[in-house]
């Protein structure tokens, strides 16, 4: 599965109104991060309800600990656009 699918995947477990995945390496091509497995940097933009209550913090650990170390490891950059 792509990585890309894999994050979509994981984080439906938060029960999202609104949840895309974008995959932004292309941005940032030879930059640092870049492995080259075009797989690097990721903007995820989220509505869940479950997350609502919480801090801008707790939100954000809600969304890593929901993707998981094994993809986080995977992952140079993470943008989350809370909405």
């Amino acid at each position: 599965m792509a990585l890309q699918a894999e994050i979509h995947a994981r984080l439906m477990t938060l029960g999202p109104q609104m949840l895309e995945v974008i995959n932004e390496s292309h941005k940032h091509a030879g930059h640092a991060g870049d492995d080259g497995s075009g797989e690097s940097h990721w903007r995820v933009v989220i509505k869940a309800a479950m997350l609502d209550d919480m801090s801008r913090i707790a939100r954000h650990r809600a969304i890593h600990n929901a993707i998981g170390p094994d993809l986080m490891a995977r992952i140079h950059a993470l943008e989350i656009d809370l909405r």
